[in-house]
């Protein structure tokens, strides 16, 4: 197999490393990084498990490939936190109970994230929005939307 040099900035860390041609951004935070907080739900880009921020987009890691991310800076829900501190929306989940089996969790945590950077103030429907792409089997989403909704009462979940 083909390998390709790639250098990605992952959690504010410069990393350079050898991938497979075919080695999803997924395998690669999970496998080479041992970023395990970005979850393989599907592979096939419907649950939002596996969601990452790419330049501060939200983006299913694993329906891209590890060489699309060269040059660009990921942000998985290890590096939401800083310095320890968790971030008013990790607080939020946590307050309302957000969180039931927390396999959907960290992709919930990336989307919202990306939604209260752009917008501070979001309207529940725009929450709803936001989480679209974010399969929950466990807590119906009420909790969710409520602890992103908190998130934002109390300055954007930063």
């Amino acid at each position: 197999m083909t390998t390709h040099t790639i250098t990605i900035t992952v959690n504010g860390e410069r990393e350079q490393l050898d991938v497979p041609a075919n080695m999803t951004l997924l395998q690669l935070l999970r496998e080479r990084l041992a970023l395990t907080g970005t979850k393989n739900g599907c592979e096939a880009g419907e649950c939002g498990a596996c969601t990452v921020l790419l330049d501060g987009e939200p983006v299913n890691s694993c329906m891209m490939l590890a060489l699309e991310a060269d040059g660009h800076e990921v942000t998985t829900v290890e590096g939401l936190a800083r310095d320890g501190r968790l971030t008013l929306l990790q607080e939020a989940f946590i307050e309302h109970n957000a969180v039931q089996c927390g396999f959907c969790t960290p992709g919930m945590l990336i989307s919202a994230h990306a939604l209260l950077g752009r917008n501070r103030r979001p309207t529940e429907d725009e929450i709803k929005e936001a989480l679209v792409g974010n399969l929950c089997r466990c807590t119906g989403y009420v909790r969710i939307i409520q602890a992103v909704r908190a998130a934002a009462e109390r300055g954007g979940g930063r």
